[in-house]
């Protein structure tokens, strides 16, 4: 039986064995888990405080980078559906949550958001151009996405195709502890699949309708 299994195991025996062995304890004696169980509940404890730490400092940079909420809100929104990447490609190969796959989702998130800055800081600056030649249109607008999210499609790719080739070696090599390295590269590489195709297709959307024109109600 292998190391994960029997911890898996333990995660759902313990609150049983504690009920029914408690009421026959002597006054002094208490039952604890120790090992590799217990390494897993300190890492779980930091990860609760961490994970949050990380996405409100991710937050904060992004609205000190846009000087806009609803822009640093878009990024944020964003990330949940970046990491369904990696969680389905768990699934698939038959790994369970651990604390080497959260590592692997931070890593995930931070590259996510880089590529929804990147891609919006492009939206923006065709943008601004349009603005700044007197174009307020709709029409506008949309050739100013359509620009931007094109010129992002090359750049994406090799970044992409980079990362990959990166998490490839250690995805099909073998080792000591090489199920852990396995499966923080299947987080962060799963999530390598959705987040650029959410970068390019989702954000451009959802950024022409914040900045789409609302009709104006006619005067009588």
């Amino acid at each position: 039986m292998s190391m994960c299994v029997i911890v898996i195991w333990l995660c759902r025996a313990r609150p049983t064995a504690c009920s029914h062995r408690a009421s026959r304890l002597e006054p002094g004696i208490s039952i604890s888990y120790s090992g590799q169980f217990e390494f897993l509940e300190r890492a779980n404890a930091k990860l609760k405080l961490v994970v949050p730490a990380t996405l409100l400092i991710i937050f904060v940079l992004l609205y000190l980078t846009f000087k806009r909420f609803d822009e640093a809100l878009l990024i944020m929104a964003t990330l949940p559906l970046a990491l369904t990447g990696g969680i389905w490609f768990l699934y698939l190969l038959g790994y369970n949550l651990s604390i080497a796959t959260g590592v692997g989702f931070i890593a995930l998130a931070g590259v996510s958001t880089e590529f929804g800055v990147i891609m919006l800081l492009y939206l923006k600056n065709a943008w601004q151009e349009r603005l700044d030649d007197g174009n307020h249109g709709d029409k506008a607008l949309l050739e100013a996405i359509t620009e931007g999210a094109v010129l992002r499609v090359r750049p994406k790719a090799m970044t992409v195709a980079v990362i990959i080739a990166g998490l490839l070696p250690i995805l099909l090599g073998s080792g000591i502890r090489q199920r852990d390295h396995e499966s923080n590269c299947s987080a962060h590489g799963g999530g390598m699949v959705t987040a650029p195709l959410l970068s390019l297709f989702i954000i451009p959307v959802a950024y022409q309708l914040m900045r789409k024109q609302k009709p104006k109600k006619l005067m009588n």
